[in-house]
């Protein structure tokens, strides 16, 4: 890759998606994957309360293949929140069970935290809920690559989503550290405007849209809900819990 896209003379960075891992991650110590609608959201809230989660990237049989060689319940493909069980839906999360073990199948999160895992960084999952506790963690990092994953067109290719950058820029925020890339500055002034707000207007930015149309209205306001959860979650081989909040300061070699 050329130099002058590795954002190298700065400690934090960021990038979006999946070709981010591909490009930048080498010269991580630390990368924080954000999927605010809903795969973060959905490691937060059961992380916070106690259970693990085990990321897939494919919404097909292979998820239950996988999770029945962990012994492990498998969340439905299909966003819900009633009837048995649990889905890619926040809410469905809000009661789960300390010392759970679940398969969360979801592409775009799961992908970004199993590439940045096998690039050797120490891995994160953040989100507006736990954006101080994940920054808490991450800040004692020497190059920190935040990671905004963004949605999907129907043709496959990558989509930005407005609450992945601005709760990148909330994490980055929190962090305190001044030596950031032009790209995270831009989602810090990102964070600040929308901050002003109480976050009001990412109501009414795509993804919420779309949540609310189907009937997901209440997986929207979890989403959008900032610093309410107690724990940041750091990727452990397969599977997301409660991160070490002792922290490191790491340089990989």
């Amino acid at each position: 890759m050329r130099e002058w896209f590795s954002q190298g003379q700065s400690e934090v960075r960021l990038e979006w998606g999946i070709s981010a891992v591909d490009y930048l991650a080498a010269e991580a110590d630390c990368v924080i994957v954000v999927d605010v609608m809903s795969f973060s959201t959905c490691v937060s809230l059961a992380v916070d309360n106690g259970a693990r989660i085990y990321p897939f990237p494919w919404k097909d049989h292979s998820a239950l293949e996988y999770a029945a060689t962990k012994g492990i319940a498998t969340a439905s493909s299909d966003r819900r929140f009633t009837g048995e069980g649990y889905s890619l839906s926040p809410k469905s999360l809000q009661h789960i069970r300390r010392g759970e073990s679940l398969l969360l199948p979801s592409p775009n999160g799961s992908s970004v935290s199993f590439r940045a895992r096998d690039a050797g960084s120490a891995v994160f999952s953040g989100c507006f809920r736990n954006m101080t506790a994940t920054a808490a963690v991450c800040r004692h990092y020497d190059r920190i690559l935040v990671i905004p994953c963004g949605e999907r067109w129907p043709d496959g290719s990558l989509r930005p989503a407005v609450e992945d950058y601005v709760a990148a820029g909330a994490i980055i925020s929190a962090t305190g550290r001044e030596n950031c890339s032009p790209e995270a500055q831009a989602a810090v002034a990102a964070w600040t405007f929308y901050q002003k707000t109480d976050l009001s207007l990412l109501y009414e930015c795509s993804s919420a849209r779309e949540l609310r149309m189907r009937g997901f209205a209440a997986d929207v306001t979890l989403c959008l809900e900032p610093d309410v959860a107690s724990s940041a979650c750091q990727l452990y081989g397969d599977f997301y819990f409660t991160a070490d909040m002792a922290g490191h300061s790491l340089q990989k070699q």
